[in-house]
C-alpha cells in the first residue's frame, strides 16, 4: 500500500508542477503580449512620424509656358507662372529640400542655342532648371534647400512623335521632400 501512495504521489507532483507550470507560462505569455501591443504602438507611431518628414510633393510646370521657343530663359509669362503657382508654396521652408529638374523633347538644339554655348538637351534643360531656381530664390526661396538638374530628353513623358507630345516632355518638375512639403 505504501508503494502504490508512493507512486501516485510521485505521478500527482510532477502533474501539477506541469499545471504551475502552465499557468505561470500564461501569465509570462500575457506580460510578454502586453509589452508586445505596447511596442506595435510606438512603431506605429514612429511610422507617421517617419511619414511626416518623408512629404512629397511635385509641380509640373510645361516649359513652353516657362520659356520662349528655343530658349533657356524665363518668359514674363513664365516668371508671373512660378510667382503666382509655386512662390507661395515654397517660401517660409527651411528643412526641406526642393530640386528643380529640366526636360526636353529630343529635337536638336537649333543654331541660335549652340551660338550661345548650349549644344545639347541635357545642357538646355540644365540652363533652364537652373534659370528657374535663381528665380525662385529671387522670389524668397531658401536658396539653401533648392538645387536643379537637367536631364535633357532621357525621361519623356509622352512618345516625341508629335508636336503636342513633345511640347509634354519639354517641362519643369519641383519636388519638395521633407518637413513641411506642400499639399501637391
Amino acid at each position: 500500500m505504501m508503494i502504490s501512495r508512493l507512486a501516485t504521489a510521485a505521478s500527482v507532483i510532477p502533474l501539477t508542477a506541469l499545471m504551475l507550470s502552465a499557468c505561470v507560462s500564461q501569465k509570462s505569455y500575457d506580460a510578454l503580449q502586453g509589452q508586445n501591443q505596447q511596442l506595435q504602438a510606438q512603431n506605429q507611431q514612429l511610422q507617421a512620424q517617419i511619414t511626416g518628414l518623408q512629404r512629397e510633393a511635385s509641380f509640373v510646370e510645361a516649359g513652353d509656358l516657362l520659356f520662349a521657343e528655343g530658349g533657356y530663359q524665363l518668359s514674363p509669362a513664365g516668371r508671373a507662372e512660378l510667382s503666382n503657382n509655386i512662390v507661395p508654396k515654397l517660401t517660409g521652408l527651411q528643412n526641406a529640400k526642393v530640386v528643380v529638374y529640366g526636360y526636353t523633347d529630343n529635337l536638336s538644339v537649333g543654331a541660335p542655342l549652340k551660338r550661345a554655348g548650349i549644344n545639347d538637351n541635357l545642357t538646355l534643360s540644365s540652363r533652364r532648371a537652373g534659370d528657374v531656381v535663381t528665380y525662385l530664390v529671387s522670389q524668397g526661396v531658401n536658396p539653401n534647400i533648392i538645387s536643379a538638374k537637367g536631364f535633357g530628353d532621357t525621361h519623356p513623358v509622352a512618345p516625341n512623335d508629335t508636336p503636342a507630345d513633345r511640347a509634354k516632355n519639354r517641362r519643369i518638375e519641383i519636388t519638395v521632400q521633407g518637413p513641411g512639403a506642400p499639399g501637391a
